[in-house]
């Protein structure tokens, strides 16, 4: 297990952050006071060179970095891809994030590469998987790897414990931080009828090391019922407003993304997202014992 303490999230602040996109580069250095990070996913960043590492290494001057990985598929029951594994380490060697981040998820099977994030069941034989890519992520890229929390659509019967035990005991084994996703709390609590306020409860926000918020797309299932897809694509509507606050209620102030990965909107759009979870996050109180 590797030392947790080689994470450094106080190079993050507990203040609003953005997921880099291109086009938003000149709004950011023209107002760069209106976010406190940024975040890239770190697929985009693998190359030698070019205009997105030119742009990367002139913003990681200016603001903290979290690098966030979506193809390592940590959930995968074959083993993962050295390859990826070591291009991501070189990115990690140059960029110094001060935080690092992967999904609960598969994207793999053999060769083939799947275009979306896929669920796992939570199982012992999945945690023991889980973990063993978790160490083997870690020693590689020599920190603390955050893990994030699914957004889900159905459960697995063959399941066995709770996704929050899952994570819990996932993080207690491999040394891993967790990140706490609002919405995707939200989505999956609305799509299999739990209580997202009782998810937040439950969850030990004492491992949290970053928060992520982002907009989602309601649609319906084969029978009518309310259908929340995890899109990216839209502003965090208030619903998830109210959980994030209630989430900083418990968790106290943390590091929070504002994720919009589909129809990108204006810079001063997002901006203004930034801004709102900002104003949360100022007024947040003191983390509650867990």
């Amino acid at each position: 297990m590797l030392d947790t303490q080689s994470n450094r999230p106080d190079q993050v602040p507990n203040r609003a952050g953005v997921g880099f996109k291109a086009q938003h580069l000149d709004g950011i250095l023209q107002n760069p006071e209106s976010i406190g990070w940024i975040e890239i996913h770190a697929e985009n960043y693998m190359g030698d060179g070019g205009r997105p590492i030119a742009q990367l290494r002139h913003l990681r001057e200016r603001f903290p970095v979290s690098c966030h990985g979506v193809g390592l598929s940590i959930g995968a029951e074959g083993p993962l891809d050295v390859d990826h594994l070591n291009r991501l380490k070189k990115l990690v060697d140059w960029l110094q994030p001060g935080l690092f981040s992967e999904h609960l998820a598969w994207s793999t099977h053999d060769s083939h590469f799947l275009n979306d994030l896929l669920p796992v069941p939570y199982t012992q034989a999945t945690v023991d998987r889980v973990v063993a890519h978790i160490d083997q992520v870690q020693d590689t890229v020599g920190r603390q790897m955050l893990l994030e929390n699914p957004s889900t659509y159905v459960a697995f019967e063959e399941s066995d414990r709770s996704e929050i035990d899952f994570l819990q005991e996932v993080a207690q084994r491999s040394g891993c931080g967790l990140l706490l996703d609002v919405n995707n709390v939200f989505v999956s609590a609305t799509n299999q009828n739990y209580s997202p306020e009782g998810y937040i409860d439950a969850f030990p926000t004492h491992l949290v090391g970053e928060l992520h918020l982002g907009g989602h797309e309601q649609d319906a299932d084969d029978f009518g019922a309310t259908l929340l897809i995890d899109s990216h694509s839209r502003p965090v509507v208030d619903p998830v407003w109210a959980l994030y606050e209630y989430t900083l209620a418990k968790a106290g102030p943390r590091p929070t993304l504002i994720e919009w990965d589909n129809d990108i909107p204006e810079w001063d759009v997002l901006a203004n997202e930034a801004a709102r979870a900002d104003r949360l996050l100022s007024a947040a109180p003191a983390a509650r014992a867990n």
